[in-house]
């Protein structure tokens, strides 16, 4: 069987949903699901407990932590990580993921597919050791061995992208991480804060670990660079909200024949 875990923080709505899912159509797939909360002050818990999955909060939350304390609370040989944001869509998502680690006792992970990238890599056999960024783990709809994490946790004091830093390492050791054609959907809207956030932890991951420098040139062309599709994306704006009132004011006189 397969435990699912999954991270959440004040995304009631979303995981319910999600709960819903697993619950209602994965039910012979798995039999375990836990809810790692970093410190949610909305009614996740007792959406959690509605439908019989476990509540475990991290106090203090990194991505290396949670996904460490998510290994290390399931209980199956095959951990598959959600964030509450994201749901399995294919009928058959658990199944092929199972077949997949059974057929292979080489795998420490498997990367799902939620996205044009996903999907080209996987036809395109783009393995994980070309490209440990784009075919290796993404943690929310991946999966992973535990018998490897036992071997090789996942580091926690990486700003982010724990799951590539991890993809990288056991790809050195020997194991191996494929796609398989799971389907799930990310779905998820950010605030600017939100946004503002996540841009810091990927400046700093992509320095810690594809060793990608910014130079101050680089920077100030970013920033110019942004300045201008803003400026332009407000004009673009603004002209067809234009052309949009001339076209209902156009139909308002002139109306077609109705059918």
């Amino acid at each position: 069987m397969i435990s699912v875990v999954i991270r959440n923080k004040n995304q009631a709505a979303a995981l319910s949903f999600l709960l819903k899912n697993l619950t209602e159509r994965y039910a012979d797939d798995i039999n375990e699901v836990i809810v790692i909360d970093n410190l949610s002050t909305d009614n996740s818990s007792e959406i959690t407990n509605q439908y019989a999955a476990r509540f475990v909060t991290i106090e203090k939350f990194s991505y290396g932590q949670s996904a460490n304390l998510a290994a290390s609370e399931a209980k199956n040989p095959i951990v598959v990580m959600f964030s509450a944001h994201s749901y399995p869509v294919s009928h058959d998502f658990f199944k092929l993921i199972k077949e997949k680690f059974y057929s292979n006792t080489n795998l420490a992970g498997l990367r799902c597919l939620h996205s044009t990238n996903d999907y080209r890599n996987y036809i395109n056999q783009i393995s994980a050791k070309a490209d440990p960024n784009r075919s290796g783990l993404i943690f929310s709809g991946s999966a992973f061995s535990k018998k490897v994490w036992e071997q090789y946790p996942f580091k926690e004091d990486v700003c982010t992208f724990e799951d590539k830093e991890w993809s990288k390492r056991v790809l050195q050791n020997g194991y191996e991480i494929e796609f398989v054609p799971a389907i799930f959907h990310y779905e998820i809207k950010r605030t600017a804060k939100q946004n503002f956030f996540r841009f810091k932890n990927d400046v700093i991951g992509n320095y810690q670990l594809w060793h990608q420098d910014v130079y101050l040139l680089k920077a100030i062309k970013g920033f110019l660079a942004s300045i201008c599709f803003l400026v332009r994306h407000i004009f673009v704006e603004i002209w067809y909200i234009f052309r949009r009132l001339i076209f209902l004011l156009k139909f308002i006189f002139n109306k077609p024949e109705r059918f």
